[in-house]
Formats: structure tokens, sequence, C-alpha cells
């Protein structure tokens, strides 16, 4: 799962290090994810078409033949500034909720990628729909609605718990 955003502020970040090109972002930000994603051209050519309209990266200088090279402007590092701000204002915000960042991402289960299919699925089809409540019971608070959530999950971390007991013995 590939947050909303993640793209942008990884090509915007790898840019403000140095010019790259559409291939060496693919390949860079592969090798950050450890291989579980790659960028695919359908995604990281029309964002870089995107960010250059908008101002934010150039064609770099001194290009070799056939690489088109991309650096990032002043607009830009100002707009990847905003989204660093954006990003550690959620990390405040959010302090405390799970184990840390990606905590339902491809980090998950990933010695046992494929038998732990289903299960990343569910973790994430779980996480998914605290988030969705979370966000209702903002707009609305409802002190049954809280109560049920609350005892549905301590019933499911108990059920984990067991079963991970069962494991242990």
């Amino acid at each position: 799962m590939v947050p909303k955003g993640f793209l942008r502020y990884q090509v915007l970040k790898l840019l403000n290090e140095k010019p790259m090109s559409g291939s060496e972002l693919m390949s860079e930000i592969e090798k950050q994810t450890n291989s579980h994603w790659k960028p695919s051209p359908g995604s990281i050519y029309p964002l870089l078409a995107w960010l250059q309209d908008k101002g934010y990266i150039k064609e770099a200088d001194g290009q070799e033949a056939g690489v088109k090279r991309y650096a990032l402007t002043d607009s830009g590092k100002s707009f990847l500034a905003e989204h660093e701000k954006r990003r550690e204002e959620m990390r405040k915000r959010f302090r405390g909720f799970g184990p840390g960042p990606g905590f339902m991402g491809p980090m998950w289960f990933e010695f046992y990628p494929e038998e732990a299919k289903e299960l990343k699925r569910a973790t994430k089809d779980l996480a998914i729909a605290v988030w969705k409540f979370r966000d209702k019971l903002r707009e609305e608070y409802s002190e049954k609605a809280a109560e049920e959530a609350r005892k549905a999950l301590e019933e499911a971390a108990k059920k984990i718990e067991d079963i991970t007991k069962k494991l242990l013995e």
C-alpha cells in the first residue's frame, strides 16, 4: 500500500539531492523501499510533467545525449518544504497510533510474503476500518458506537494474543 502523495514527496526529495532521470527515480525508489515497490513509468512520467508544468522542476543543465534529467527549482524547494511540514504535522498528530510509520504496509509479514498475503490484506482492512470509524466519530461522536468499537478491538486483540501464546507453546 502506497500512501497518497508518497510518490510526489519521494520524487521531490530525491531531486532535491541531485538531478535525476525518470528511470533513475524509479530505480532509487525501488531501492529505498527494499524492492517492495517500484513506481511504473505510467506514474513517474506524468508526475514529472505535472511538476514541470507547475514550475517545481526543470530540465537539468549539462544533459547527456538521450538522458533527460530533472532538477528542483526554488519553487520546487518551497513545495518540498511545505510537504515536509505537513508530514511532520501528521506524525505529531498520529504519534501513538500503531507501532510506527508503515505498520500496515509492505514490511508486514515480509518473511512469508506469499503465504501471508491474506493476513496482510485483513490487517490492512482492519486499519482502514479503524481510520474510517475514527473519522466518522470526529464528525459525530457516539458513546454507544465508541463502546462497541472498543469491545470489538479488545476482543480481536485478545484472540490474536491467544493465537500468539499457542505458537509460543
